[in-house]
């Protein structure tokens, strides 16, 4: 488990992390998202043990990361600037980590650069960026480590090494209860990974769900009557958007999709409709509930 209490990191006058607390438990995807500056790559390195935070705390099981072995050796931290040796392949790279890492699995290396087609043979200097942030991935996940931090993970990546990525990751999880934190700018690319979502903003996290109860909790209604009705309609539930559009009225509702449904059938409505939102839209909706509509610019995260 990780976990951070009121960690603050400054750099001059800067603040990246302001008194940020959350706790990521064991065996999921935990994705983090914000625009530029959030405080996301800030965050993972602080917990990687590369910053030491100014105040609070992080810690990993329990210990301190900062200046401590036993606990690195626990993760693989893949940043979102690349480093590999000097005209080196995959192989070379292969021996400077199980150097490092001594539950490095040659067989699950060999077993992920053949499922991403990676020629371990060629120099990854000349490599594509997309197909190196392939081989930063097959090495970090060799490794066997029970946590990895990705720092933009996708990032260079096409729509099908996206999916195949993500169908590792499940595997990955599912099978050696490997705990992932993602970090990612874009909402699309983690809205089918991740368990749970954690919106950073100005250096601490403003918004923190789970991802399945998040979708399922929040939906649009579209209903109409035949006498003239308005937002008296909806007295009871949990209106987070309201709109008239001649006599169909729709309305975003936080709540029990059953329970919404069924005490507004009972209304005697000439339609129903209850749908679904994308998570984009729910991220949206949740946000303007916090009252930061006119603070935050969604169309960077989105």
């Amino acid at each position: 488990m990780i976990e951070a209490k009121n960690l603050t990191k400054k750099f001059g006058d800067f603040t990246a992390l302001d008194n940020m607390s959350c706790t990521i438990p064991k065996g999921c995807i935990y994705g983090l998202i914000g625009s530029n500056g959030a405080g996301k790559s800030t965050f993972l390195r602080t917990v990687a043990g590369i910053y030491c935070g100014d105040h609070g705390t992080v810690t990993l099981d329990g210990d301190a990361v900062y200046n401590n072995p036993i606990a690195k050796s626990k993760f693989v931290f893949v940043p979102d600037d690349l480093y590999f040796l000097p005209n080196s392949d995959l192989f070379r790279m292969a021996k400077l980590y199980s150097s490092i890492y001594k539950t490095f699995d040659y067989g699950k290396f060999e077993y992920l650069y053949t499922v991403f087609k990676l020629d371990p043979t060629k120099n990854i200097t000349n490599f594509s960026k997309g197909m190196k942030r392939q081989c930063a991935i097959v090495l970090a996940l060799a490794c066997q480590t029970p946590y990895i931090f990705f720092d933009e993970t996708f990032d260079g990546l096409d729509v099908a090494v996206r999916n195949l990525v993500k169908t590792v990751l499940y595997q990955w999880v599912e099978e050696n209860g490997l705990t992932v934190v993602v970090s990612s700018h874009a909402l699309r690319e983690l809205e089918d990974t991740c368990d749970q979502l954690a919106l950073l903003y100005k250096g601490g996290i403003i918004f923190e769900r789970d991802i399945q109860n998040l979708k399922t909790s929040l939906f649009k209604v579209q209903i109409a009557f035949e006498k003239e009705s308005g937002k008296e309609v909806f007295d009871g539930l949990t209106v987070l958007s309201y709109k008239k559009q001649g006599r169909v009225l729709n309305a975003i509702i936080r709540g029990d999709r059953e329970a919404v449904t069924t005490l507004l059938s009972e209304k005697k409505p000439l339609l129903i409709e209850i749908l679904p939102l994308s998570l984009e839209e729910v991220f949206i909706h949740e946000m303007e509930a916090l009252g930061y509509k006119y603070e935050i610019d969604m169309e960077e995260i989105i």
